[in-house]
C-alpha cells in the first residue's frame, strides 16, 4: 500500500501498453511502476481504473502533480479512433482562398505519373474570404470589411460548422484584423472553436502558416472533448490538481492551454522518452546520446548533443513514412517546435507477412494491444516481432511482467509455421531470425537518419535503449553502427513515462523579423525577445510558478539570404548587450551550416528570419536511486536459470545464463551471451558485449571495434 503524503503520477498511453509511474515528491523516489493493457477505444479507461483500484480515496487526494502523454491528436487526425474530422471552415484574405490547396510544388513521388496530392483538408465551399489587406510591414492597406463577417457567420451557423481557422495575409506582422474577426465570432457564437494564426503560428510562409492553423482548428474539438472528459473523471476520483500534457517540444503544458493549441501535442508520446534520455545524459555527463525507443507499435530515434535535445520546426501530419522519414509533400505541414525524431513501424507487435513477390516483410501494421501478438493468446493470428523473439529463446516462455502475464509459445510457433515457414520453405528458427534481422535493418535506418543525415557520426554516440522491446535489439543495432557503449536505464519499459517526471512546464513563442545580420538593431532584438519572455512568464505564473523557478531559452532561425529554409541556433548564453553579439550569432550559424552541409558562404549576408523563445517552469526531478554494491561476480540468487537462446554470432542456440535484474548489484560484471529479465523489459547481451552494473542500477554495455 502506498502511504506517502505527496505524490506525482505520470501516465503514458502507448499503442500496446499504458505505463504508469508514481513518485514520492518529497524524496523524488519512484515508488510504484505498472504496465496495463491499453484500452484502445477509450484510452483513458485503463489508467483511471488503475488509479481507482490501486490508490484509496484518501491517497488520491495527496496527488499534487498529474502528467499525461497521449496520442489523441495524431489518432484523431488519422481517423484511428473511429471518428470523423469535425466540420471546419477557413477565413482568409480575399484572393487567397486557394492557398491551402495550391500549397507548394513538392511531390512526394517524383516519378509517379498517377501521383495524387493530399486531399485539401478543408473543402473549397468552407473556405471564406474577407475584404482586408495588410502590407508585408503590417501597415493596413485595406481596412477589414465588417459586413463580410455577418455573411460568413450566417454560413457557419447554417452549415453547422464546429471549428474555424483564421489566417490573413501578413498577420504575423500585425494581428489587428485577425483579432477583430476572432472577437466578432466569439461574441456571435460562443460555442465555436476558433483558431487564429497570430496565436498558433505567427510566422511568414503563407501556406505553412495556414496549414498549421487549420490543423489546430481541426484538432480543437477532439482534444478539448478528450481532455475535458478526462479532467472531469479525474476530479470525480478526488484528484483536485491541474492535468499537464506532454507537448511535442519536450515540455508539459496545462490541459487548458493545450486545448487552445492542440497542434502542440501531435508528438506527445514519443517526446517524453527523449526528455528522459536528455536527463540521463546530464546525470551521466554524456555529450552525445542516441535515444532508441522501441515499444509495441513503433520505434523512434532522437539525438542529444552537448546535453541538448535536437529540435525541428518542420513536420507533416498524416504523411507517409518511408524508411523512417516522413515523405515531404505527402501530408499537411505543421510549423511548430518538435523534438527531431525519426520513426518507423517496427515494434513488438509489428506483423510479419509475405508480399506479392514472395519476400518476407515486417510492419507497418501492428497487432497492437487488441488482439496483440499471437503468443498473448488473445486471438491474434499473425506472427509478430514479439513472437519471433519468443521462439528464439529471448523472452521467458513462462510469461512476461514477472510471469504475471502468461504467454503461449505453441501458438506463436503454429502461426509462424502456417504464415511464414510453409510459404517460404523455411524452418521455424530461420523464419524467426529472418523477422528479427529485417526489423533490425529497418530500425538501424532511423538511427542513421538522426545521425549520419544530420552530419553526425553515430560512432561518437552512446546508445540509450528503452521501451519494452528496445533492450532486446540494442546490441544488434549498436553493432550495425559500430557504437561502443549502450546504456539500459533501470526501468526501460516505463522510461517514456519517467520522462514526464523529468520534464518542465514549457511554452514556446516565435516572432518573424527577417533582417540581414548587417541591419539588426541589437536593442530592438532584445526588446523583441523580452516581449516573448513576458508572455511566457505570465502563463507560467498563472500556473503557479514563481519568478525563481522560471527560466527562458533563446533561439535564432537564420539562413543565407536567398535560401529557402533556415537553421535554428541556440543563443541563450549570448548577451545582446555585447557589441559583437551579431558577429557571434553569424559565426554560430556558419558552424552549424558547415556541420550539416560541409560548406559556408563567407561573402553572403546571413538573414535572421525568426526569433524563438522557450519559457520554462522548473519542476523538481526524481532522484536516480542507487542500488546495493556487490563484487564483480553477480550473486548466485541473481541467476534465474540457463536457457537455449539463438545468437547468430555463436552459430545457433546456446545455453545462456538468465539473470534477474533486481538481484544484480552495483559493480557486477559479466560478458555475453546473457539474458537479463525484469518486470517491464528484457535485455539481450550478445556475444562480445561486456556488462557492468552501475551504482544507479543502469546497465552499461561496452564493446571495442577495430
Amino acid at each position: 500500500m502506498i502511504t506517502v503524503n505527496r505524490l506525482a503520477v505520470a501516465i503514458d498511453i502507448g499503442g500496446t501498453f499504458t505505463d504508469i509511474l508514481i513518485q514520492d515528491i518529497s524524496t523524488g523516489e519512484i515508488i510504484n511502476i505498472s504496465k496495463v493493457a491499453t484500452t484502445t477505444r477509450a484510452p483513458e479507461k485503463a489508467f483511471l481504473q488503475y488509479l481507482e483500484r490501486e490508490l484509496p480515496a484518501s491517497r488520491r487526494k495527496t496527488i499534487e502533480r498529474l502528467y499525461h502523454a497521449t496520442t489523441i491528436a495524431t489518432n484523431a487526425f488519422l481517423g484511428q479512433m473511429h471518428l470523423t474530422l469535425p466540420k471546419t471552415a477557413l477565413i482568409t484574405t480575399k484572393g487567397f482562398r486557394d492557398v491551402l490547396e495550391i500549397g507548394r510544388q513538392r511531390r512526394s513521388e517524383l516519378y509517379n505519373l498517377f501521383f495524387d496530392r493530399p486531399k485539401p483538408i478543408i473543402p473549397r465551399r468552407y473556405r471564406f474570404e474577407v475584404s482586408e489587406r495588410l502590407a508585408s510591414t503590417g501597415e493596413i492597406l485595406t481596412p477589414l470589411k465588417l459586413s463580410d463577417l455577418h455573411v460568413i457567420e450566417k454560413k457557419i451557423r447554417d452549415e453547422k460548422i464546429e471549428s474555424v481557422a483564421i489566417t490573413l495575409l501578413h498577420s504575423y506582422k500585425s494581428n489587428v484584423h485577425e483579432k477583430k474577426i476572432k472577437e466578432f465570432l466569439e461574441e456571435q457564437n460562443p460555442q465555436l472553436f476558433i483558431s487564429a494564426s497570430f496565436e498558433v503560428s505567427p510566422e511568414h510562409r503563407e501556406f505553412e502558416r495556414t496549414s498549421t492553423t487549420v490543423i489546430n482548428a481541426l484538432l480543437m474539438p477532439f482534444v478539448s472533448k478528450y481532455l475535458r472528459i478526462l479532467s472531469e473523471a479525474i476530479a470525480q476520483l478526488g484528484i483536485q490538481v491541474p492535468l499537464y500534457i506532454m507537448q511535442s517540444n519536450g515540455g508539459v503544458g496545462r490541459s487548458d492551454v493545450v486545448q487552445r493549441i492542440p497542434v502542440s501535442i501531435i508528438e506527445s508520446g514519443p517526446s517524453a522518452g527523449v526528455v528522459a534520455a536528455s536527463y540521463f545524459a546530464k546525470s551521466l555527463d554524456l555529450d552525445a546520446v542516441l535515444s532508441f525507443d522501441m515499444g509495441g507499435t513503433t520505434a523512434k530515434a532522437g539525438t542529444i548533443v552537448n546535453k541538448i535535445i535536437s529540435l525541428t520546426s518542420e513536420y507533416e501530419v498524416g504523411g507517409e513514412v518511408h524508411a523512417g522519414r516522413i515523405t515531404k509533400g505527402s501530408g499537411y505541414p505543421v510549423r511548430f517546435p518538435f523534438i527531431d525524431l525519426a520513426e518507423i513501424s517496427s515494434g513488438g507487435g509489428s506483423i510479419a507477412w509475405i508480399d506479392a513477390g514472395g519476400a518476407l516483410q515486417v510492419g507497418p501494421i501492428s497487432a497492437g494491444s487488441e488482439p496483440g501478438p499471437v503468443c498473448y493468446g488473445q486471438g491474434g493470428e499473425e506472427p509478430t516481432i514479439t513472437d519471433a523473439n519468443l521462439l528464439l529463446g529471448r523472452l521467458n516462455p513462462k510469461g512476461l511482467l514477472n510471469q504475471t502475464f502468461k504467454i503461449y509459445p505453441g501458438l506463436a510457433e503454429k502461426s509462424l509455421v502456417e504464415k511464414i515457414c510453409k510459404p517460404l520453405g523455411l524452418g521455424v528458427t530461420e523464419s524467426a531470425f529472418g523477422i528479427i534481422k529485417i526489423a533490425n535493418n529497418n530500425m538501424s535506418k532511423i538511427l542513421r537518419i538522426v545521425t549520419v543525415e544530420r552530419g553526425l557520426d553515430p560512432r561518437d554516440f552512446s546508445l540509450l535503449a528503452f521501451g519494452g522491446a528496445g533492450p532486446l535489439h540494442a546490441c544488434a543495432l549498436a553493432s550495425a553502427l559500430q557504437i561502443k557503449t549502450i546504456f539500459i536505464p533501470s526501468t526501460p519499459g516505463l522510461f517514456s513515462a519517467m520522462g514526464l517526471l523529468y520534464t518542465d512546464a514549457k511554452h514556446s513563442f516565435v516572432k518573424s523579423i527577417r533582417l540581414k545580420n548587417t541591419d539588426v538593431d541589437r536593442a530592438l532584438l532584445e526588446e523583441a525577445f523580452l516581449s516573448l519572455e513576458e508572455k511566457g512568464a505570465a502563463l507560467l505564473k498563472a500556473e503557479g510558478f514563481t519568478e525563481e523557478t522560471i527560466i527562458h531559452q533563446r533561439f535564432i532561425e537564420a539562413r543565407y539570404q536567398g535560401q529557402g529554409f533556415e537553421l535554428q541556433i541556440p543563443i541563450t548564453s549570448l548577451s545582446l548587450a555585447d557589441p559583437k553579439a551579431i558577429e557571434r550569432i553569424t559565426a554560430l550559424f556558419n558552424t552549424k551550416h558547415k556541420s550539416l552541409y560541409h560548406y559556408i558562404l563567407e561573402n553572403e549576408p546571413v538573414e535572421i528570419v525568426n526569433i524563438r523563445s522557450n519559457s520554462l517552469g522548473i519542476i523538481q526531478k526524481p532522484t536516480l536511486k542507487k542500488i546495493a554494491v556487490g563484487t564483480k561476480t553477480p550473486p548466485s540468487e541473481a541467476l534465474l536459470e540457463t536457457r537455449r537462446v539463438y545468437f547468430e554470432a555463436d552459430g545457433g542456440f546456446v545455453e545462456t545464463p538468465v539473470y534477474l535484474r533486481t538481484k544484480l548489484l552495483a559493480g557486477n560484471r559479466f560478458t555475453g551471451p546473457a539474458v537479463i529479465e525484469q518486470y517491464d523489459s528484457t535485455t539481450i547481451i550478445e556475444p562480445s558485449w561486456h556488462v557492468e552494473v552501475e551504482k544507479q542500477g543502469i546497465l552499461k554495455l561496452t564493446r571495442e571495434w577495430k
